[in-house]
């Protein structure tokens, strides 16, 4: 039987879940809801990134953050391999409160898209691996929790070590936190721009400038992320998509293969 080209393990601990890829899938501008950590196993890809454009082959390790908009587009005609955990932003914070405790209440982030660092490659695959090996039962969990705080003092980074907001980013805050709170609603682009004191042709504009997106594709992109959600808990597809404001389930399956290169059926499927 083929490998599938999307394949969710089981994961030992709560809070991170775990992907083996092999694709030749280009991606669409996506973003996640959690931090995404992983390693290019073969092959390269070039992706877009919230610090530019970057390259990866073999043995690079991959990060994303969550909400950061990135695509993906293989380099050569052989496609690409990688690994990758996504780890739930409360793991991340409470384990952040113990690789930087002088730190309190900070912001944490990974600094980079991409890195050549053969060590911090083999700490990756090393919590990969002990992630999902979920037979070792309660032993599983110490173990994930020693390589997590390896790799995160290596990759986590204080947010306000970045350049300081844009006027753009603080402008569209209201409008971005209006989609996030209730992202199946039928937002106008006039509701979202009297909010946030802007015209809807200046909305659109700053809008694109902070986040990398419209108003609209990102709305688009948190229904995605309520549509995953639904089905993870078992709603089949046609109810996930009108749960998620999408007008049907063709909708939801076009858009769902563009961002994340498997269909809402084959995705559920791949968990299995």
């Amino acid at each position: 039987m083929p490998q599938k080209p999307f394949q969710f393990l089981p994961s030992a601990v709560p809070g991170v879940e775990a992907m083996r890829a092999d694709s030749r899938h280009a991606f669409g501008r996506h973003i996640h809801l959690q931090f995404g950590l992983g390693v290019i196993d073969k092959g390269a890809q070039k992706s877009a990134s919230g610090r530019g454009t970057v390259e990866s082959g073999p043995g690079d390790t991959i990060t994303v953050n969550p909400g950061e908009v990135h695509d993906g587009t293989p380099l050569g005609d052989g496609g690409r391999a990688w690994r990758m955990l996504y780890l739930e932003p409360a793991l991340v914070a409470a384990l952040a409160a113990d690789v930087h405790p002088c730190r309190p209440g900070s912001l944490f982030e990974f600094r980079a898209p991409s890195m050549r660092d053969a060590r911090l490659a083999a700490q990756v695959r090393a919590l990969f691996g002990a992630a999902t090996r979920t037979a070792d039962g309660p032993a599983a969990r110490l173990q994930v929790e020693e390589c997590l705080l390896q790799v995160l003092g290596r990759l986590l980074q204080p947010r306000d070590a970045r350049p300081p907001a844009t006027a753009a980013t603080a402008t569209i805050a209201t409008a971005r936190a209006m989609i996030d709170d209730d992202p199946t609603a039928p937002w106008s682009l006039a509701q979202l721009a009297r909010e946030a004191g802007l015209s809807r042709y200046q909305l659109v504009r700053q809008f694109g400038q902070a986040t990398g997106l419209t108003p609209h594709a990102y709305l688009l992109q948190r229904r995605l992320h309520h549509a995953r959600r639904l089905l993870v808990g078992g709603t089949p597809v046609a109810e996930a998509a009108a749960a998620s404001g999408f007008a049907d389930q063709s909708h939801l399956t076009r858009l769902f293969a563009r961002s994340f290169g498997i269909t809402p059926g084959a995705y559920v499927r791949a968990r299995t």
